[in-house]
């Protein structure tokens, strides 16, 4: 926009919030302007502030509709103003200045001024990936760069409780990896204690856990970012808890394939559990007296309310909450309403500091008590899901090219909202709360561990679908990423789009972005049509249960030798890609990429199909887009030819991980084919078939080793200090070789799974 760089001086109020301050420097790095800070606004300047704060300035002419507004003039000799309702909308408001992302309309009343009202109240990062959560130790994160394109691009809120470790402090037992759960989501007794916690976690623990939360919120905080945490609660304590308090035992909640300890939470009712609560959340509140929110993932990964039905629980407890014999929906109704106790004690005490405090639970883990938790929620206590529909893990939400694939809320398939969400939103404003509902960001959770895959018109249709049924409160599924290592993903830029701006042609918005990526507005369009083909090609993916998201890493696909009898190959050779897998001796896993722990994820009959769509829907696609970058890059000057060759790079990786899908796939169609017939001519077939299938995964990874040898580009998610069960490492290539000549050497095996291995007790 050429009118912003007319602007010589800048002022702020003297001591006006360090948001305003960065939107000012924002401005002035753009311009050459300078700025300073003043007791008054002036009239020969830009003027930049929070409204009714150090000047008490409201423009006469903004009449907003809600609390969240900015007010935009700048005339043609320089001068106006930028004034925002809240910190973080100063910032906003200086990036649409600095990117020339006005529309034309607004452009055009520039000199007039122009009011904005956001899309939403809260926009949120959920399960922050490279903040706070997996990919927690990714390698080149840099926590303030990363905060600040959240602020630049329409995030309100933050994640901020990230253990300063790599791994939690659990006890555990050999062959178990169930502790490693406690990686993420960390539970407020990894940050503060209780008078009756105090013995069971290291000072020293507990203080660089706190202290990496509040530097992480303080950080938030100087670009008008709200602080919240996202936690598994209520979170097990352990066993030496219980040796000194027994009678506070609450449910047991270790999986019996996941664990080979018992493990209990505490009795959530019990005064002493409560005081303990209470405690906790007060310290927190204290030490971060603007924390937002908490939101409640429970019911799974070391935690659980009591004789709730479904996941880890499974209706058990402790002895405070019901008498035996009753009925089930008795029960329920008990769980139901201790739960709702539970998440009301810790909304009363965080707002005696903080009034506005929320505490969210996920709602998906309580089919069975869905309606007394409807009954019991209210005010500052609400819930969160991809779908206000939901009632347990069935959502009416298919695949779009799959209808047989029912289970897509959430996911990045997930792009409309049913009209009847808007008749729920209406129920929960009756009870005077706002529910927040999710939407997919990023690979998180959909194509880890890849960064900087771009579906944008995906991502854009949903955040449009959410403003449409006019939800307020969303939440971004997996955050942003690594975005300094995703220069020319386009997702935080839609991110802004949808939250500012939603109105405006999307792909007119896109070609402004991949212009200034490109330098040329003929290559930017040419970019914004290649963006429109990966994320069409994306749409046509299967998803494959578990691996397609979190799966992929935790059970090591891109290392992990793929024969047709896993077991063939000696575990000494297998144990480089077995040391962090997330597995124990007697999951079928081991033996069968088909299932885990009890689960079937993908059958005989699912993998063929699978396989075929990948054949047919997806590479080909990916393979058309890769021979079009590679025509248009000739003779491209440098800073174009970084953008191509970026997204060449990441497509070219995406097609590795779609073939590795694939060829598993192929894996379970071939092998059971195989297992389950006694047809001689079958058997050939199926083993034919596995032959294939095994030679392109050969040749597959040795492509994926040759992007990793020879390109400079981030492409997937690895950490610079320790592979864990969520991330790889360093020496992911030297794997990907041991990978190659392991099936090269056992492609051929007679295939085989153990039928016995659910009653192993120890790796073979």
């Amino acid at each position: 926009m050429k009118s912003i760089s007319t602007i010589a001086k800048i002022v702020y109020p003297v001591g006006a919030h360090t948001a305003v301050q960065h939107a000012a420097s924002l401005i002035c790095a753009a311009t050459g302007a300078i700025a300073a800070s003043s007791t008054q606004p002036e009239s020969d300047t830009f003027n930049v502030s929070v409204a009714e704060g150090k000047w008490n300035l409201k423009p006469a002419e903004a009449k907003p509709t809600s609390d969240s507004w900015m007010w935009l003039m700048l005339t043609p000799d320089g001068t106006g103003t930028l004034i925002a309702s809240k910190p973080h909308l100063v910032v906003l408001g200086a990036t649409l200045l600095r990117d020339g992302l006005l529309t034309d309309g607004q452009a055009s009343s520039l000199a007039n001024g122009i009011l904005i009202e956001p899309s939403f109240e809260v926009n949120r990062a959920h399960f922050d990936f490279t903040l706070t959560q997996t990919y927690r130790h990714i390698r080149d994160l840099d926590p303030e760069q990363h905060i600040r394109t959240m602020a630049e691009n329409g995030f309100t809120h933050i994640e901020v409780n990230a253990l300063s470790t790599f791994i939690p402090f659990e006890p555990g037992v050999p062959n178990e990896y169930y502790n490693q759960f406690y990686s993420y989501c960390a539970a407020l007794s990894q940050f503060v204690n209780s008078d009756i916690s105090n013995d069971f976690y290291p000072p020293e623990y507990l203080s660089a856990n706190l202290n990496r939360l509040k530097k992480l919120a303080a950080i938030g905080r100087d670009f008008g970012l709200k602080p919240g945490i996202l936690c598994f609660e209520p979170r097990s304590m352990p066993s030496i808890f219980f040796d000194k308090y027994p009678t506070l035992r609450g449910a047991r909640i270790d999986h019996p394939m996941r664990s080979h300890l018992p493990r209990y939470t505490m009795a959530q009712d019990h005064p002493m559990t409560r005081e303990h609560y209470r405690q906790m959340m007060e310290k927190l509140i204290n030490q971060v007296p603007d924390l937002d929110y908490m939101s409640v993932w429970t019911n799974d990964s070391g935690s659980g309310f009591e004789y709730t039905a479904s996941l880890y629980v499974g209706r058990n407890g402790g002895p405070y909450m019901i008498r035996e014999w009753r009925s089930h929906d008795k029960i329920a109704e008990a769980a139901a309403a201790s739960a709702v106790r539970w998440l009301k004690l810790l909304q009363e005490t965080a707002a005696t500091v903080n009034p506005d405090f929320n505490v969210i639970l996920r709602l998906e883990p309580f089919k069975v008590e869905h309606e007394h938790i409807m009954n019991g929620i209210g005010g500052n206590v609400s819930i969160e899901a991809p779908s206000l529909l939901v009632k347990g893990y069935h959502l009416p939400y298919s695949h779009p090219k799959y209808p047989e694939q029912a289970s897509a809320a959430g996911t990045i398939m997930h792009t409309t909202m049913d009209p009847e969400e808007k008749e729920k939103l209406g129920w929960f404003r009756s009870k005077g709360c706002e529910p927040y509902l999710n939407y997919s960001t990023s690979c998180g959770y959909n194509m880890e561990p890849l960064l900087g895959i771009p579906f944008p018109f995906m991502l854009a249709a949903k955040m449009k679908a959410l403003k449409d049924i006019d939800v307020k409160r969303i939440s971004a599924y997996g955050g942003l990423m690594n975005t300094a290592k995703t220069p020319y993903w386009p997702h935080p830029e839609v991110i802004r789009h949808g939250y500012l701006n939603p109105e405006v042609d999307l792909v007119t918005w896109l070609e402004r972005v991949a212009a200034g990526y490109t330098g040329s507005a003929d290559l930017g369009k040419k970019l914004v049509g290649l963006w429109k083909q990966v994320d069409e090609a994306i749409s046509w993916l299967p998803v494959v249960p578990l691996y397609s998201s979190l799966g992929f890493v935790w059970y090591r696909l891109w290392i992990r030798p793929m024969v047709p009898n896993l077991e063939a190959i000696p575990m000494k050779d297998r144990e480089y890609c077995e040391k962090f897998i997330v597995t124990i001796p007697n999951n079928p896993n081991n033996v069968d990429l088909g299932r885990d722990v009890l689960f079937d994820l993908v059958t005989e009959e699912s993998g063929g199909q699978m396989a075929s769509h990948f054949d047919n829907n997806v590479v080909p696609r990916l393979d058309a887009i890769m021979a079009e970058i590679k025509g248009i890059m000739n003779g491209l000057d440098d800073q174009a030819n970084d953008v191509f060759t970026d997204l060449y790079d990441r497509v070219r990786a995406f097609r590795n991980w779609s073939l590795t899908q694939r060829h598993l796939c192929a894996w379970v169609h071939g092998v059971h084919g195989y297992l389950n017939t006694t047809d001689a001519a079958k058997k050939a077939k199926c083993k034919t078939y596995l032959t294939e299938a095994m030679d392109k995964e050969i040749a597959n990874a040795k492509d994926l080793l040759d992007l990793w040898n020879t390109s400079s580009t981030e492409f997937m998610a690895i950490s610079d200090v320790t592979e864990t069960a969520y991330i790889h490492g360093e020496d992911f290539g030297e794997q990907i070789q041991r990978k190659i000549d392991l099936m090269e050497q056992y492609k051929n095996v007679e295939p085989y799974i153990d039928p016995e291995i659910l009653w192993r007790i120890e790796y073979k």
